[in-house]
């Protein structure tokens, strides 16, 4: 069974390989991801590799090998809805489930996740908007896109809040920017590096480009 360690690190290696395609997930980006020393993921990266779960190139970047990712997705999949049912059904505030389900997404059961999921009503995605994989490790990304580069004046609606930070969280409910939410971009200066956002209720919400890159949104259904 792979260690905790191990599960951590092919788990960030398959969020931050989602954040950009076709790319290599470099050791600084993991260093960062996981906080800690380059060292230490370079000669984890060596191990993991030697163990067939990823592809390393020194200089280059890491990728998954096929059992990597499968494994990768089956963390992903337990994260994610224990994630959800921390909300759903303990009650837990969504700026708080992420460090949370770090720790239980390595102690629960195949068979308890799997009667959460059922419980939940097989959800697609979690209290962020992130999608959910399913059981057999497939995961359908969002047609989304940023309050940066969406279109301007459209009804629009929030699908998925990237930077699961608490602060960041926090800031997104207080200015109604959660998942479900309906906005309008009102208008977008790129000289100044801000969006304004204007709520269903008519309330306008100036943010920065950097804020309004971690909000994902997408045509009302």
């Amino acid at each position: 069974m792979p260690t905790s360690t191990v599960e951590d690190y092919l788990k960030c290696i398959l969020v931050e390989s989602q954040a950009s395609p076709g790319a290599r997930v470099t050791t600084g980006q993991i260093a960062t991801a996981l906080s800690v020393a380059p060292g230490t993921v370079t000669s984890m990266i060596k191990a993991l590799a030697k163990s067939g779960l990823v592809s390393y190139e020194p200089y280059s970047g890491v990728e998954l090998t096929r059992e990597g990712r499968e494994l990768a997705m089956h963390v992903l999949r337990r994260h994610r809805l224990i994630e959800l049912f921390l909300v759903e059904v303990m009650g837990v505030d969504w700026s708080e489930v992420h460090a949370e389900a770090e720790l239980l997404e390595h102690a629960v059961s195949d068979r308890l996740i799997d009667r959460m999921d059922e419980m939940l009503g097989r959800p697609s995605v979690d209290p962020h908007g992130d999608p959910i994989p399913d059981a057999r490790g497939r995961l359908e990304e969002p047609d989304a896109a940023s309050l940066v580069g969406c279109p301007l004046a459209r009804a629009l609606r929030v699908v998925r809040v990237t930077d699961q930070t608490p602060e960041f969280l926090q800031l997104a409910e207080r200015e109604g920017l959660m998942p479900g939410s309906e906005l309008v971009v009102a208008s977008r200066s790129e000289a100044a590096g801000t969006v304004v956002v204007e709520a269903a209720d008519g309330r306008q919400v100036s943010l920065g480009y950097r804020a309004a890159s971690r909000i994902q949104v997408a045509a009302p259904e």
